[in-house]
């Protein structure tokens, strides 16, 4: 499966869902059916062009903006984070990774309580769920992901950003520091 395909099938799922940003299991959840029709070459296809995506997105800009917008992120949260951020659709990733700070305009400053953040994990299981779906073994799928994507850096790329520098974040993300740093 190629880039195209990968977010086609994305925007596809998102348009059963009335409120991506917050449901982006709903997006989860009508991409593991629509998946779970297809061949499973196509699902691993799907795994693998996923796990690119989380490789590119590997970054300390990125990650900074989830520490802002989640009111902070552990390796496991940036993972869920950018599991969300597909969840956006393709010009909303696209732009994010353009630049970071594009997030100010999706994410509300206001939290609910109750609020768990902007998280997308179901996201990062759908090949996985649909691959069993079809073939009842999930640990095939993750054999034939493993064997040809891409393995995440040890560290993320850019320049390290300390994120308990709120001067920095600030600098970085000016947009997003405005709505979720302290006056």
């Amino acid at each position: 499966m190629d880039r195209d395909g990968f977010w086609g099938l994305v925007e596809d799922a998102r348009a059963s869902v009335d409120d991506t940003v917050a449901d982006p299991d709903g997006v989860a959840d009508a991409l593991t059916k629509v998946l779970g029709a297809a061949e499973p070459e196509e699902i691993v296809g799907f795994g693998t062009e996923l796990a690119r995506l989380q490789v590119e997105s590997y970054r300390w800009d990125l990650w900074a903006a989830a520490y802002l917008i989640n009111s902070g992120a552990s390796e496991d949260g940036f993972d869920s984070f950018r599991g969300w951020l597909i969840a956006q659709g393709r010009e909303v990733w696209d732009a994010a990774l353009a630049d970071p700070d594009s997030l100010a305009d999706v994410v509300d400053e206001d939290r609910p309580e109750g609020f768990e953040g902007f998280d997308g994990e179901g996201m990062l299981h759908v090949g996985s769920h649909a691959y069993k779906n079809a073939t009842g073994d999930e640990a095939a799928y993750w054999k034939a992901v493993d064997a040809v994507a891409p393995d995440l850096p040890d560290l993320p790329a850019g320049k390290e950003i300390d994120f308990d520098d709120e001067d920095d974040l600030a600098m970085r993300l000016p947009r997003l520091a405005a709505l979720y740093l302290d006056a």
